[in-house]
């Protein structure tokens, strides 16, 4: 059966992109043969109606472009200014402009358009991420019959959040229009369960099934994981070794807590950088002795809540540098930038922390690499937000509440003064727990209970 995937955006060959998501999806479609379908990241005044094609190692690639009104409208309105503020937690910054929605729905109709004639009868058509949850019912509207799978790597909000959104009935409508409905963790599959339940689903919370609506909808969690061999090596390799040398130069005798994030209010970074001022005022010891890099790249940079969160981070760092810093000591470094994999293993592999706390996530698999990228002779230490989606398999990691700055600051003195003993035993649990669910065991498992869904009938 091949494989058919749908996201917002596509990874084609010109990009090469090695990100886990991207590897993993194509690996998939490479077993079988594979279509991978998506928005280009044109936007074009006339925008033709047909796909764009580029096939290279048995993988077809099919992506569109949007005009203005179709992408402020589907990308900067409804899925960015309402469900991605909405489903993770913060119903202040969400947009409820009626008129979005309907734009939304039109792209996702125009991608089952231009999707439809391509698909055959025994495909698997799996859709990715909140931008595409209408598609499984505008697919069902054009006559594909074939399984529809569909994954939300985001998180699935609490009942009493999600129905905020005026339209939240129609949303979940939507995904019970698909065979299969993945999620990160256990907490969102229950989100959603209650939702359908809500507005007439048949659930059972046990096999995770939904009967409604005339279909039978298969709900469970599938953790994205990583290729831990692969961002191992990476942390070996010699952009990783000189990036690594660079860092421990610069630091002389300081110890490196890192933390890499998108610039993005769900990462929680203003109160990591109160955390990280908690540490050094409450214990003076690591003063001239620790270092923390924030890496925050730049996204959505026209949008007004991303431009205050940056001038807040400056402001910020600024001020615990004023404080603290000496002439030849800077306690905080802020890099408002993108890195490459090669060079963040490296620095992942410098860091005797990793300091991973949004206040919401779906995942988050910069906690999964920096475990990955961990020398096991001298491994580092993971402090983890317990509201990550990665904290559910990661309890072996220093598990914190991100809100709590006193938490959070006596998390990062503990690891910094924990006895190697402990580190590396941490580490082994929780690397054995990373290859035990990587990224090949994910897309193989959703894959399966897709297939599943094509035996029984």
């Amino acid at each position: 059966m091949r494989l058919v995937v749908a996201s917002n955006r596509v990874a084609t060959p010109a990009q090469q992109s090695s990100g886990g998501l991207a590897v993993g999806l194509r690996g998939a479609m490479q077993e079988n043969g594979g279509l991978w379908f998506g928005w280009s990241g044109d936007v074009k005044a006339r925008p033709s109606g047909r796909p764009r094609i580029v096939s290279a190692d048995g993988v077809t690639y099919a992506t569109i472009d949007l005009s203005p009104e179709e992408h402020d409208l589907y990308y900067n309105g409804y899925a960015n200014r309402t469900l991605w503020p909405l489903f993770h937690y913060r119903v202040d910054l969400a947009a409820f402009d009626r008129a979005e929605y309907p734009g939304y729905q039109r792209v996702n109709a125009k991608f089952a358009r231009v999707m439809a004639p391509s698909l055959k009868k025994d495909d698997l058509v799996w859709v990715h991420d909140y931008h595409l949850i209408p598609l499984g019912e505008e697919l069902r509207s054009a006559g594909c019959r074939m399984p529809l799978g569909f994954f939300l790597h985001i998180p699935f909000p609490a009942p009493e959040v999600y129905k905020a959104l005026y339209n939240y009935k129609r949303l979940a409508r939507h995904l019970l229009c698909y065979d299969v409905v993945g999620f990160q963790t256990r907490t969102d599959v229950d989100a959603f369960l209650a939702i359908a339940a809500q507005i007439g689903g048949d659930v059972d919370s046990a096999t995770g099934t939904v009967q409604a609506f005339g279909r039978t909808v298969r709900c469970a969690a599938f953790p994205i994981g990583i290729d831990v061999d692969e961002f191992s090596r990476l942390a070996e390799s010699p952009s990783a070794k000189a990036q690594l040398k660079r860092q421990l130069n610069g630091l002389g005798e300081s110890n490196l807590i890192i933390g890499v994030d998108r610039l993005d209010y769900s990462k929680g970074l203003p109160d990591r950088l109160a955390a990280f001022e908690r540490l050094l005022a409450d214990y003076p010891a690591n003063r001239r002795r620790v270092t923390l890099l924030q890496i925050a790249a730049p996204t959505r940079v026209d949008v007004p809540e991303y431009v205050d969160i940056r001038h807040e981070l400056e402001t910020a760092a600024g001020h615990i540098n004023g404080r603290f810093a000496e002439f030849d000591w800077e306690p905080v470094r802020y890099i408002n930038r993108a890195y490459k994999r090669s060079s963040l293993a490296g620095l992942y592999r410098a860091a005797r922390v990793g300091l991973v706390t949004p206040h919401r996530d779906g995942m988050n698999l910069v906690a999964k690499e920096y475990v990955a990228a961990q020398d096991e002779r001298d491994p580092g230490v993971l402090v983890l937000s317990q509201f990550a989606g990665a904290a559910a398999q990661m309890d072996d990691a220093l598990i914190v509440n991100p809100y709590d700055i006193q938490d959070v600051a006596a998390a990062l003195q503990r690891a910094l003064v924990m006895p190697l003993a402990e580190r590396q035993g941490r580490w082994r649990r929780l690397v054995d727990g990373l290859r035990a669910e990587d990224i090949v065991w994910w897309r193989r498992s959703f894959v399966e209970a897709l297939a599943g869904v094509a035996r029984r009938r």
